[in-house]
C-alpha cells in the first residue's frame, strides 16, 4: 500500500475515532445530567416561603427543597460510573485508533518473513552457481555457460522481489503464465540444490496451456514445491514435476520418495511456521508451503497432498487455466 493511501487509511481512522469518542461522551455526560435531575424532582419537597410545607400553595410562593445528605452520596456515585464510562471509552477507542499501525506492523513483518523465505531458494542456487564457476575456473575449463545462469538467477531474484511488492500493494503481478516457461524455470532454479543433495530432478514437458497467476508467481509456487520435495528425498532417489491439464485446470503433481508426512500433519504443514526441528537437509522456516497454499487459493486454485507413505509424498497443485 503506498504512503498517500496509509495516510488516507489513518485519517479515516482518527475522524471514527474522534466520532466515536465525542459521540460517547455526548451521551455519558447526557445520561449523567438526565439522571441527576430524575434524582432532584423524586427526592425533593415543596415548602412554602417561611419554610412550612404547604402543597397546595402558590407556586410562585414555594420554594424546592432538597435534602443535601440523601443527594450528595447520589451524585458522587454517579460521577464515579461517568468517569468509569469516560474511561472505557477512552481505552476503546485508544485501542481502535492503534489498530491501522498493528496492522502494518504485521503487514511489515509478514512481507520480510516472506521474502527472506521466497528468496532464500533462488539465493542457494545463486550460490552453487557460483561455486561451480569457481571450480571450473580453477580448473581452467570454460565457466561462459555457468556465468550465463548466474546472470539468470540473479534476474530470478529481482522477478521475486518485484512480484511480491507488487502482491503486497494488492496490484496485478502480470500477465497469465504460460505453464511450460513455469516449469522450465523453477526446474532450472532447483536443480542445482537438487545435485548438491544427489537427487534426481525430472520434469514433464507439457502442451502449450496458460493459468491465471503470473509467470513470477507461478515459478515461485514450483520452486517452493520442488524445493521441498528435494529436502525431503533421499540421496540416490527422484522428485518428479507432472502437469495434468483440465478443461478448466491445470494440477501441477510433485512427487518425492521421503518418508511421508503424519496424518496429524497433513493440514498443519500448510500453516505458518509449522515446523519441526530440522527438516530435510536444510533448516525450514516454515513458509513455504504456507504461501503456496495462500498464493493458490487467492487465484481461485488450491494445493493439498494428494497421497502420502513411507514410500514418498506427493503434493497436488491447482490453478485455474486463463
Amino acid at each position: 500500500m503506498n504512503a498517500s493511501a496509509d495516510r488516507v487509511r489513518v485519517q479515516r481512522a482518527a475522524m471514527r475515532i474522534g466520532v466515536l469518542v465525542g459521540l460517547a461522551s455526548a451521551l455519558i455526560i447526557a445520561g449523567g445530567v438526565v439522571t441527576l435531575v430524575l434524582l432532584l424532582l423524586t427526592s425533593g419537597r415543596p415548602e412554602g416561603r417561611h419554610g412550612d410545607p404547604r402543597p397546595d400553595a402558590d407556586p410562585d410562593g414555594d420554594r424546592f427543597v432538597v435534602d443535601v445528605d440523601h443527594v450528595l452520596p447520589w451524585v458522587v456515585v454517579l460521577g464515579v460510573v461517568g468517569v468509569l464510562l469516560l474511561g472505557f471509552v477512552a481505552w476503546f477507542a485508544a485501542r481502535r485508533a492503534v489498530r491501522p499501525l498493528a496492522d502494518a506492523l504485521q503487514t511489515q513483518r509478514t512481507f520480510v518473513a516472506d521474502a527472506s523465505h521466497e528468496i532464500r531458494t533462488p539465493l542457494t542456487a545463486l550460490t552453487s552457481r557460483i561455486q561451480i564457476v569457481q571450480r571450473r575456473l580453477d580448473r581452467g575449463e570454460d565457466a561462459r555457460p555457468a556465468v550465463t545462469e548466474l546472470r539468470r538467477d540473479a534476474a530470478v531474484l529481482d522477478e521475486v522481489l518485484t512480484d511480491m511488492l507488487l502482491a503486497a500493494e494488492g496490484q496485478h503481478t502480470g500477465e497469465p503464465a504460460d505453464v511450460g516457461a513455469a516449469v522450465e524455470a523453477a526446474a532450472s532454479t532447483v536443480r542445482p540444490l537438487a545435485d548438491d543433495a544427489e537427487v534426481h530432478l525430472a520434469v514433464a514437458t507439457t502442451a502449450p496451456a496458460r493459468v491465471t497467476l503470473g509467470p513470477v508467481t507461478l515459478t515461485r509456487l514450483l520452486v517452493a514445491l520442488l524445493d521441498n520435495a528435494v529436502q525431503h528425498a533421499p540421496r540416490g532417489s527422484s522428485v518428479t514435476l507432472d502437469v495434468e491439464e483440465g478443461t478448466r485446470d491445470v494440477t501441477f503433481r510433485v512427487r518425492d520418495a521421503g518418508s511421508g508426512v503424519a496424518d496429524e500433519d497433513r493440514e498443519r504443514i500448510f500453516e505458518r511456521f509449522a515446523r519441526s526441528g530440522e527438516v530435510g537437509r536444510r533448516r525450514g522456516f516454515g513458509l513455504g508451503l504456507a504461501l503456496v497454499r495462500e498464493a493458490a487459493t487467492a487465484a481461485g486454485g488450491s494445493v493439498r497432498i494428494e497421497e502420502t507413505s513411507p514410500r514418498g509424498t506427493t503434493f497436488a497443485l491447482t490453478v485455474p487455466r486463463a
